[in-house]
């Protein structure tokens, strides 16, 4: 043993190469390398590089998703000088409409609506919608519903969902469109479907527009946690937070929707929707000269009407009137501009005509809109421009049609109750006035304050309880009809049909002789 454990613990030689052992190992090396790429050529995944900005870009506008504004700018560059050199390639004209679209929606400026639906139009030229020039067709849809045009938006998704069912993206057009036309049943149904499909960020949001819509609040929520549980850049993370922040001011809490508002704008600065959120956040907080700051502010970057008539009504409140009257002018100046693009501008306007204008002119508009787009936005902005018209009976049927679906608006709530309070319906007033107090007190710097001077003097139901119901005078029975009495069967001889036979009667014994 002492000898195995000496020869054990004696080194091992070392390994040395040749010159030719060396020569031969490298062309063994070499010969392997060439056989795996033969085997497995390079693909475009292997680049261990990370995707440039317009890769990211492209990738987002595909997914239907929130693209940062660096990266879109790089997309269009991109695909622009691209198509310069080869303007028959379908799918390139497809991924520009829709950066085009993206676009639109990041800057608000309507003027890329008219190239986005050219770039788009473009690509089924080359590629018609009968050869499945799917993406094509969606850019179209999502166009149409970004425009509001909503039976168009429909046309177009439901032609991908017939050519291809299982294709998910046609799905968030779908949802958008049904809403849009008031068919909140067959948003459900298509969000059910997006869902099972392709469940991620687009369906998330889509989901949490759903639950909203049907005034399932704590649904929507999860279904935003969700949706920035799958958002990858900082922009879809900042769109995520900014829809929370719309959730919580609809709820009435706007310290915690100016939270949500400012982490959006930290994660995203170029997030100008957040601005627009945390200006109508500090108004209800009474910090008006940083909203109206904010709102002027949101205004540069997104110019939209209806940030415009929330700074004039804001401006209004605080005792500004020359400003707010400029704000008032914008607020048709810009609509004027978006609809020379296409886009529907109705119920911002006839909102505007209603409070600050002629409500004849709301009237007609909404009307109109009305036979177009059956929603609950445009049913709320009808029934207050009838009311405004002093036509409160047609105003109230209107006004049921939005409150009735589930959605708590506290605006609706209100345009409702001051109607019924027309009406000389004081209960059902001081119900939907109380129901503002419960969702969102602040909802307007302008009619928010007037709704609590209507809950303190339209009065109170009588105080104490059940014992304030009794009737004043004490109960008596009321005189009942006597029952009549059941009709006696008339006796065997008087009813019709042959009289019956005598029963024979028992034989009687004879008397005896001896008797008589």
């Amino acid at each position: 043993m002492d000898g195995f454990d000496e020869h054990c613990a004696q080194p091992a030689p070392p390994v040395t190469f040749t010159g030719r052992k060396t020569v031969v190992a490298a062309a063994v090396t070499v010969v392997l390398i060439a056989a795996t790429l033969l085997i497995r050529p390079a693909r475009t995944g292997d680049d261990a590089r990370p995707p440039g900005p317009s890769e990211r870009a492209a990738s987002a506008v595909g997914m239907g998703a929130p693209v940062a504004a660096v990266d879109l700018t790089a997309l269009v560059a991109d695909r622009e000088k691209w198509l310069a050199g080869h303007p028959d390639d379908d799918a390139s004209w497809a991924v520009l409409g829709s950066a085009y679209l993206e676009q639109a929606r990041r800057t608000a400026d309507s003027g890329w609506f008219p190239k986005a639906e050219q770039a788009l139009k473009r690509s089924l030229e080359v590629r018609p919608a009968e050869k499945g020039n799917f993406d094509a067709m969606t850019g179209m849809g999502a166009l149409a519903g970004a425009r509001g045009d909503f039976a168009t938006a429909r046309k177009w998704g439901e032609l991908v969902r017939a050519q291809a069912p299982r294709r998910w993206t046609a799905y968030p057009v779908l949802v958008d469109a049904y809403t849009g036309l008031g068919d909140y049943k067959g948003a459900q149904k298509a969000m059910d479907q997006l869902l099972e499909l392709r469940p991620g960020l687009a369906a998330h949001l889509r989901a949490a527009q759903v639950y909203r819509d049907r005034g399932w609040r704590e649904d929507a929520v999860v279904a935003l946690e969700a949706a920035g549980g799958a958002a990858k850049s900082p922009a879809e993370k900042a769109y995520v937070l900014f829809r929370l922040g719309e959730l919580a001011w609809e709820r009435g809490d706007p310290a915690e929707a100016l939270r949500q508002y400012e982490a959006a704008r930290r994660t995203d600065p170029a997030q100008a929707e957040a601005l627009g959120g945390r200006a109508r956040a500090l108004a209800a907080l009474g910090r008006g000269g940083e909203a109206v700051r904010d709102y002027r502010l949101a205004l540069g970057r997104t110019p939209l009407p209806r940030l415009a008539l929330e700074l004039g009504e804001l401006l209004d409140a605080l005792g500004r009137p020359q400003e707010a009257r400029a704000q008032y002018e914008a607020v048709s100046a810009l609509a004027a501009r978006s609809a020379a693009d296409g886009v529907d501008q109705e119920v911002v306007l006839g909102l505007f005509e209603a409070d600050h204008g002629d409500p004849a002119v709301a009237v007609r508009r909404l009307s109109a809109e009305w036979e177009r787009h059956k929603n609950v936005q445009v049913a709320d902005a009808l029934g207050w421009a009838l009311h405004r018209g002093g036509e409160d009976t047609a105003a109230l049927e209107y006004a049921k049609k939005a409150t009735d679906t589930g959605l708590r608006s506290a605006e609706f709530a209100y345009h409702r109750a001051v109607i019924e309070q027309g009406l000389g319906d004081e209960a059902a007033a001081r119900r939907h006035l109380q129901e503002v107090a419960r969702t969102n007190p602040d909802f307007s710097p302008l009619r928010g304050p007037l709704a609590k001077e209507a809950l303190a003097t339209i009065g109170q139901p009588a105080p104490g309880g059940p014992e304030n119901l009794q009737p004043r005078t004490p109960w008596v029975a009321p005189e009942l009809p006597k029952p009549r009495p059941a009709a006696k069967p008339k006796p065997a001889a008087q009813q019709p049909g042959p009289k019956p036979k005598p029963a024979p009667s028992p034989a009687q014994p004879k008397p005896s002789q001896s008797a008589s």
